[in-house]
């Protein structure tokens, strides 16, 4: 079970997105889990493999943030010691994110749908779910939580 920081961790990118942008990331979650179970398996199970290669926010926000931060830093030692200051820049928007979730980039990636890792996990494992592969799962006996805890992690690894 989390605690409660933990899930604060987690919904901190949520929090402090817009409700519009909410809204609609909610609904393509929620469009697609609709779409997938109403289709053959192979397209679930694209879907699913689709999931796992997703980049999310972080991975957006640290990919984009290195290229500007190198580039600056590049323009800084070969151009104009000016352009340093991008890079502090850069580096500041990257801690801000770290301690508050959020930084200048945010708003616009989550208007173009970049989800959290937790977004895109609920997509997964709803669509895990639809396809059976937590129905094997025995809840019926004493030891069925450590049995459940393998079964669960066995079940998660495909």
């Amino acid at each position: 079970m989390k605690t409660q920081s933990e899930n604060q961790e987690a919904d901190r990118v949520r929090r402090r997105t817009s409700p519009k942008s909410l809204r609609a990331i909610d609904k393509q979650i929620e469009e697609s889990i609709r779409f997938h179970a109403a289709h053959p398996a192979q397209l679930m199970n694209q879907r699913i493999e689709e999931l796992e290669r997703e980049w999310d926010m972080e991975r957006w926000l640290g990919t984009n943030a290195g290229s500007i931060a190198l580039a600056g830093a590049v323009l800084g030692l070969t151009v104009n010691k000016k352009w340093l200051l991008l890079t502090c820049g850069i580096m500041g928007f990257l801690f801000q994110h770290a301690v508050m979730g959020w930084c200048p980039p945010v708003p616009l990636f989550r208007r173009l749908g970049i989800r959290t890792r937790a977004e895109i996990d609920r997509e997964k494992f709803a669509l895990k779910a639809l396809r059976g592969d937590f129905k094997n799962i025995p809840v019926d006996y004493r030891d069925a939580e450590t049995l459940a805890v393998s079964q669960t992690l066995q079940s998660v690894k495909h």
